[in-house]
């Protein structure tokens, strides 16, 4: 099974093949990079704060899972606006900004000394990340035509995962910059592990930056890495499907399409599936560490398998989806089992192999949905509306980051228990699986879009 269909290009090749091929080696790796350190800035609270709450008075539970969930407050307010910037302006120029200052931002996490400062910080974090994830959203529709979209997709969200695996035995090493025996009591230079743990992923983020204001490309018409019958096919092709479709879209004005039902059903959705996932992704560490009281080497070892499962579950789905053209059930089946595995997940405290089992499947509904949730909106929008919908849609969805974690951590500091609180988070999550299957986007058709082996992108 070759997932992404996009192997090196050969001579052999059409003239657009090769473009498709070149555009997918050259940017897919750069943007999956970025993502990575983009995911792990966002998340990496939930390692820092095994060691940060020993060291910090009062950061329990409800104040880590606050200032964890602030990040999408700050993230809303600029989402919009960002995502029109890729649209209209410049994309490279636009990640090149966000990424330099989110690094700034997130190394400057190491300096807080209390709670409100903690809130500060993550404030500003998700105002200097704002418009990334949704920009190369819409970036990508600049690049890849229909049928390679959700493939694209995949390969770029599989970052989360990715980062999720390879991020907690370095952030391990890294807190251990901190303890007594590797440095000094205080730690290397005087600092904590948790504050270097801060610092060496903010780092990367503002070098990276600079690669992306050099290496990427905003239009295929402006990519000297093409030949000039390469940019031409490549470019015939996007106009060509843009020109078909567009005759089965809505043309509608941006603010007709950011008050358009659907689109304010998807952001519904998008936020209670984010709720549920971002409530599970800064609590799993403290959640096996509380069940079975693991060690620090050990613990990092089993956050690492949900993640990974979740990875070969987000390939998957979206080469099917694509092979298929079938949206619809390829984002709401991913959900459901993991609604179904997290609200099963309290009853098997004391087992941890089937505790595992349960994470691990819950995270293949956090992630392998995403590359084919992300192409509905183009299904019934386009251009600025379409760009415009996808910040709309990911602004307020990812709102669920502020609440998801903010309720586990309020409802166990009440409680004592993590158990109510992933009860809530499943049934979120089942509420989104359900507003996507009766919204009935992306149901296959089997209307033929033009020209050989190409189908229809699945329409409501």
């Amino acid at each position: 099974m070759n997932i992404f269909s996009l192997a090196a290009p050969r001579e052999s090749d059409s003239v657009l093949d090769r473009a498709r091929k070149k555009a997918f080696w050259r940017l897919l790796p750069l943007l999956f990079a970025c993502y990575v350190v983009a995911f792990v800035d966002r998340t990496n609270v939930s390692i820092a704060k095994l060691t940060m709450s020993q060291d910090l008075p009062g950061f329990n539970n409800a104040v880590v899972g606050l200032g964890a969930g602030l990040f999408f407050i700050g993230y809303f307010l600029l989402e919009i606006p960002g995502t029109l910037l890729v649209e209209k302006w410049s994309a490279r120029k636009w990640i090149f900004r966000i990424m330099v200052t989110w690094g700034i931002a997130a190394a400057l996490t190491a300096a807080v000394k209390t709670p409100k400062q903690f809130y500060a910080a993550r404030f500003l974090l998700g105002l200097a990340e704002a418009g990334f994830f949704p920009g190369v959203i819409v970036y990508l529709t600049h690049w890849f035509p229909n049928r390679d979209r959700a493939r694209a997709l995949a390969f770029f969200m599989i970052a989360t995962p990715v980062a999720q695996i390879i991020s907690p035995k370095i952030s391990n090493a890294l807190l251990k910059l901190g303890a007594t025996g590797l440095a000094s009591d205080a730690g290397l230079l005087g600092l904590k592990g948790w504050q270097w743990l801060y610092i060496a992923w903010g780092v990367p983020a503002v070098a990276l930056g600079v690669f992306v204001l050099f290496g990427l490309t905003d239009r295929p018409r402006q990519a000297k890495w093409l030949t000039a019958e390469e940019r031409d096919a490549l470019e015939g092709e996007l106009q060509r499907e843009k020109e078909i479709l567009a005759q089965k879209r809505q043309h509608l004005r941006l603010v007709e399409a950011l008050r358009h039902p659907k689109v304010l059903v998807l952001a519904m959705a998008y936020f209670c599936i984010v709720t549920g996932s971002y409530g599970v992704e800064f609590f799993m560490p403290s959640i096996l560490q509380r069940w079975y009281s693991l060690k620090l080497d050990a613990l990092t070892w089993l956050i690492i398998l949900p993640p990974l499962l979740a990875l070969l579950g987000q390939l998957f789905v979206g080469w099917n989806s694509d092979r298929t053209q079938e949206r619809c059930l390829h984002t709401v089946c991913p959900i459901a089992l993991g609604a179904l595995a997290l609200g099963l997940a309290p009853s098997t405290q004391g087992q941890l192999f089937l505790t595992i089992a349960c994470f691990m499947a819950a995270y293949v509904g956090f992630k392998a949905y995403l590359p084919v949730f992300w192409t509905l909106p183009s299904l019934f929008l386009t251009e600025t509306a379409a760009a415009g919908s996808i910040g709309l849609i990911n602004s307020i969805g990812n709102l669920g980051g502020f609440l998801g974690p903010y309720l586990v951590g309020k409802i166990e500091t009440v409680t004592g228990s993590f158990a109510i609180g992933m009860g809530v988070l499943a049934c979120s999550m089942t509420l989104s699986a359900g507003l996507v299957f009766f919204l009935g986007l992306g149901r296959k058709k089997s209307v033929a879009l033009s020209g050989p082996m190409q189908t229809a992108p699945a329409e409501n």
